[in-house]
């Protein structure tokens, strides 16, 4: 089977884009279950994740190594550890929008923009840490619920490592699978451990969603699956988990909006958007809601409600922009908020704007290599919908001249050939 053909799951893995798979830990067990320990231990797990969710890496990890170093024996400080780096990882190679996942050829292409070697190597020692130190715990007891919950997280998370930064698709399946395992365990043990519901509600919306051809064959091995029981199992989580809640909400907003649920999607990156300022990603998705939800009510004759949520769409564009906050956590990635700008743009028909703001992402100080190059393309194509041809070529040359990123060349070389034109649709330029 093709990569392609695992986009679903594997873009659905990448939901953790705007979080950490944020498990946390339940009442511990060995020397630390006075109460002064268990209260010490989750103080240190809301501060971290508190800062995590606000895309502040360095406090994040301040709080997680003191973890490690007052409790060495638990899983926890290893394995949140290891997903603040996955986290900031993403981040840098502005791969934590879920919107950024939708082209089959982020699946099928071969990625230019590797990984530095030290950063996977410093990941797999913190999973290797936090897998060691649950085994360990099941080691002396079999039914340690709590260490079967991090083990399955640790596995979830060397899933959503492989498919988003490494692009292995086949691992990710591997350890996204024995998570599922895992985690089901833990319901048999302890049936109101809500939290590990997670990955069981996601992969119930995953094996429903596979093409009957997939899901007859997937059936045989015995993987089944409901995309309605997936999201009433994540829809409880975001109600009744313990420390899973955001985690679901934000699985949540990227499935809501798979299901043209564009209302309760909207809903959801509103509210974590505004419990959590400093991430403009969940900003992004609000955005990216709004202009969805234009699409659907220009289809449905609804113009003028069509036009009030577009223009809701890119005034947050705009207000993210000025947003100072914004430029103190993510100055590097502005780079992400100009290219998504232009996309909107682009959709609302406005192409020589556009062209401006995919042209403002590749100016970006610091910004991200593969990220100018897709900038360029998109450039290139809004101008020639501008009607500014010679403008456009200059563009298609200059990603002639950068290393290949996904089908960037090949657009290139028939931009050069043709001038761009929207498929299917009416296009009108500003």
């Amino acid at each position: 089977m093709k990569p392609g053909r695992y986009m679903i799951i594997c873009a659905l893995l990448l939901v953790a884009s705007l979080t950490a798979f944020g498990q946390q830990p339940q009442p511990l067990a060995g020397k630390t279950t006075d109460e002064a320990g268990r209260a010490r231990l989750d103080e240190l797990r809301a501060a971290g994740f508190e800062a995590l969710y606000n895309l502040d890496y360095e406090g994040a990890r301040r709080q997680f190594k003191e973890i490690v170093r007052l409790f060495p024996e638990h899983p926890a400080g290893p394995q949140f550890l290891a997903a603040t780096l996955w986290t900031q990882t993403l981040n840098e190679s502005r791969r934590l929008q879920s919107s950024l996942y939708s082209s089959e050829s982020f699946y099928n292409s071969k990625s230019e923009d590797a990984v530095d070697p030290r950063t996977v190597e410093q990941f797999r020692e913190l999973t290797r840490q936090a897998a060691q130190l649950a085994k360990a715990r099941l080691k002396t007891n079999p039914r340690d619920v709590e260490a079967l919950y991090f083990l399955g997280a640790t596995e979830g998370l060397k899933a959503a490592f492989a498919a988003a930064v490494q692009r292995s698709f086949m691992s990710a399946l591997r350890d996204g699978s024995s998570s599922v395992d895992r985690h089901r365990e833990v319901i048999k043990l302890d049936p109101t451990y809500r939290d590990a519901e997670l990955t069981i509600g996601l992969y119930d919306y995953v094996a429903g969603t596979l093409p009957l051809p997939i899901k007859l064959l997937a059936s045989i091995g015995g993987v089944r699956g409901s995309k309605k029981r997936g999201l009433l199992t994540l829809e409880r989580v975001a109600k009744e988990g313990r420390f899973a809640r955001d985690d679901a909400k934000s699985l949540l907003l990227v499935l809501y909006k798979r299901e043209k649920r564009y209302g309760d999607s909207l809903a959801i990156s509103r509210e974590l958007g505004a419990k959590y300022p400093r991430n403009y990603l969940y900003k992004l998705e609000t955005a990216d809601a709004l202009l969805a939800q234009a699409g659907l009510d220009r289809q449905a004759g609804n113009s003028a409600a069509a036009a009030s949520a577009e223009r809701e769409a890119l005034s947050t564009y705009e207000a993210l922009l000025q947003d100072r906050s914004v430029r103190e956590v993510a100055a590097r990635s502005l780079d992400l908020i100009h290219f998504r700008y232009g996309d909107a743009l682009f959709t609302a028909g406005r192409f020589d704007i556009a062209a401006k703001e995919f042209l403002a992402a590749t100016a970006v100080n610091g910004g991200e290599p593969t990220l100018a190059t897709l900038a360029r393309l998109r450039a290139a194509q809004s101008l020639d919908l501008a009607g500014k041809r010679n403008e456009a070529l200059i563009q298609y040359r200059s990603v002639l001249q950068r290393p290949a990123v996904e089908n960037s060349h090949e657009e290139a070389k028939r931009g050069l050939r043709e001038p761009y034109k929207i498929k299917n649709e009416k296009s009108t330029s500003e």
